[in-house]
């Protein structure tokens, strides 16, 4: 008997005994189980801004976590190790939500991430980690690529207190030919969070060759500002050459400091470069003064002089979470 998975546009139709497109759900006998649920292969303690998440309790750790699986296939993956593999090719450790909730308060972690993989193709681990952390007092961050479908994304969204989802272009060729996806889903689902009151944060990997292009990032940009707003903190990221792309070079920061000139053009107000060392791009600056609000060095903060979420010197109210 075959079942249809619904968690993602992909809507796999699943034969017995087989996986969909993520691996790691499977129809057993009839029934469509996660077959990682709890199954941890990567865990560390993290610094929040390594997510990259800058507006968001800047300075904290976050206890980051991952199973294997991922529903999209990207030529670019820096983690296809865990990410494209089968559950049986990889170790993992049992942590299930109750025993991972009581690890982030034992090490002090005010924040949970899912991340490294695809959080959202373990959804239900996901949600009921969330769920039970949110009650004791733990936000949530997702690290996703937002490749699902609406019901299910609200629903989990409900217990996110935080996203960094990955734009990984701005065409539907991109997204197919590099990403086994397509684009309007993940543009949905960065709308359906911005709705939902969860703190957004945009992040874009520049790749030479294929998404670099300066018309491209403006559009990308102008998508943004439209869609989410000129608060929304956008991350250019270098390339760095793995997995299916050898043999293309890194991004240079000539390229990332083009393009987030542009989106400065463009009146986006907190723009940031990262995978590369970036004498401003790291750092934060009210967009009412241009005054230097929190400077960073690679993950780590030299200062802070925000107070209360404000700019101390005009007042303004910067956009994130603080406290």
């Amino acid at each position: 008997m075959k079942v249809q998975c619904e968690l993602c546009p992909k809507m796999c139709l699943i034969e017995q005994s087989q996986s969909g497109d993520c691996r790691v759900r499977i129809n057993i006998d009839g029934v469509l189980r996660t077959v990682v649920y709890g199954y941890l292969c990567s865990a560390n303690i993290d610094p929040v801004e390594k997510k990259p998440l800058f507006h968001f309790l800047p300075g904290t750790a976050i206890f980051s976590v991952a199973t294997v699986g991922c529903n999209l296939h990207c030529k670019n993956c820096q983690n296809w190790e865990i990410s494209q593999a089968n559950p049986e090719e990889s170790e993992a450790f049992f942590c299930p939500p109750e025993k991972l909730v009581a690890l982030a308060k034992q090490r002090n972690c005010p924040s949970l991430a899912y991340t490294y993989t695809e959080p959202l193709v373990y959804y239900e681990y996901t949600y009921d980690t969330s769920k039970l952390a949110r009650e004791a007092g733990i936000r949530n961050v997702l690290v996703t690529a937002g490749y699902i479908n609406e019901e299910p994304w609200r629903r989990l969204l409900k217990y996110v207190d935080a996203i960094t989802l990955d734009l990984k272009g701005i065409t539907e060729e991109f997204y197919r030919d590099i990403c086994s996806a397509t684009l309007k889903p993940v543009q949905n689902a960065l709308v359906v969070a911005k709705s939902c009151g969860v703190e957004v944060e945009v992040s874009n990997l520049v790749i030479p060759t294929l998404n670099d292009k300066p018309e491209e990032i403006r559009e990308l940009v102008r998508w943004v500002r439209a869609n989410l707003g000129r608060e929304t903190p956008l991350h250019f990221l270098g390339f760095i050459p793995r997995y299916k792309m050898l043999r293309l070079p890194p991004t240079s920061l000539e390229t990332l400091e083009t393009a987030r000139n542009i989106a400065m053009e463009e009146g986006l107000e907190y723009v940031y470069i990262g995978n590369v060392s970036s004498k401003q791009g790291q750092n934060t600056y009210c967009p009412g003064c241009k005054k230097l609000l929190i400077e960073r060095s690679g993950y780590t903060i030299l200062q802070n002089r925000l107070k209360d979420g404000r700019c101390p010197d005009c007042g303004k109210e910067i956009y994130g979470v603080w406290k």
